[in-house]
C-alpha cells in the first residue's frame, strides 16, 4: 500500500462539505481512510448524521460550537480544511457595496478560518504535527469588478493571513497550505450557467462560454471538476506533501494568464 496516497485514521475537519468541491473532498478523504467531520447550516439527507455538525460559521458562536463538537467527536484534529466561501454581494461595482455587504463577505470568507484556526491549531502545535489547508480563490488576483470585489478582497485577506500563519507555525511542525481554485463546475455553477444561458438566449454550452469569456478564457476549455480540486487537497494533506508549507497551489485550468 505504500505506493498509494493514504489518509488512514487521520482526523479531518472539512468545512462546507455538503456540496460541490467540499462534498467531493469529504468523499475522497473517507475513501482514503480518514475520519471526517463536516459542517453547514443544515444537514442534507445524503450526509450521515455521524459525519455532520450543524453550525453557522459566519458567527463567532457557530465557530466555537463547531470547534467544541470536533474535539468531542474526533479528539485532536490532524487536518483542518477550510472550504467555506462564496458571495452574496450585489452586482454593480464598488458603489453598491455597503458596510453591511463588506462585513458579510469577510464573515463568510475570512473570519471562519481565523476563528477555527485559533481554536484548533494550538493543539496541533502542542503535538508538533498537523495540516491546515485554506481554500482561497483566483479571484484574489483576478477580481471581477462588476460582481466580486468584496469576495476577492476577502479571499486575498485569507491568503495573506494563511501565509503569515505558515511562517509562524511551520517551525512548530504544523504545515499551512493554500489551494486557489478557478471556476469549478459545482451545482451552483451549473445553476448560474443555466441562468446566463437563458438570459442570453443560448444553450448550456453557450452559457458556459459566456462565463469563460468573462474570466478571460480557460485554456483547457472547461471548468475544473470538484473531484479534481479534492484530489489536490488530499495530496497536500497527506504525508506525501510533508515538505510543502506556506505555498499556494492554483487549480484553474490555466485561467490566470501571468507567471
Amino acid at each position: 500500500m505504500s505506493g498509494f496516497l493514504q489518509l488512514q485514521d487521520k482526523r479531518a475537519l472539512i468545512t462546507s462539505g455538503t456540496r460541490g468541491a467540499g462534498a467531493a473532498t469529504v468523499a475522497l478523504f473517507r475513501e482514503l481512510g480518514a475520519r471526517v467531520l463536516t459542517t453547514a447550516r443544515s444537514r442534507p439527507a445524503a450526509i450521515p448524521e455521524a459525519l455532520f455538525v450543524a453550525a453557522d460559521l459566519t458567527t463567532a458562536q457557530g465557530c466555537a460550537d463547531l470547534a467544541a463538537a470536533a474535539r468531542e467527536r474526533l479528539g485532536d484534529i490532524d487536518i483542518l480544511v477550510h472550504m467555506l466561501g462564496g458571495s452574496t454581494a450585489p452586482a454593480g461595482g464598488f458603489a453598491e457595496l455597503s458596510d453591511t455587504e463588506w462585513a458579510k463577505e469577510l464573515d463568510l470568507n475570512l473570519m471562519p478560518a481565523v476563528r477555527l484556526d485559533r481554536a484548533l491549531v494550538p493543539a496541533m502545535i502542542e503535538r508538533g504535527r498537523g495540516v491546515v489547508i485554506h481554500v482561497t480563490s483566483i479571484q484574489s488576483r483576478l477580481p471581477l469588478s462588476e460582481a466580486t470585489t468584496a469576495y476577492a478582497a476577502a479571499k486575498a485577506a485569507l491568503s495573506t493571513y494563511s501565509k503569515s500563519l505558515s511562517k509562524e507555525i511551520s517551525p512548530k511542525g504544523v504545515r499551512v497550505v493554500r489551494v486557489s481554485p478557478g471556476w469549478i463546475e459545482t451545482e451552483a455553477a451549473l445553476d448560474l450557467t443555466e441562468r446566463i444561458a437563458k438570459s442570453a438566449g443560448v444553450d448550456h454550452e453557450g452559457g458556459k462560454q459566456i462565463i469563460m469569456n468573462a474570466l478571460g478564457g480557460i485554456p483547457i476549455g472547461r471548468p475544473s471538476r470538484p473531484e479534481e480540486v479534492a484530489n489536490l487537497i488530499a495530496f497536500l494533506a497527506s504525508d506525501r506533501a510533508a515538505s510543502i508549507t506556506g505555498a499556494e497551489y492554483v487549480i484553474d485550468g490555466g485561467t490566470i494568464p501571468t507567471v
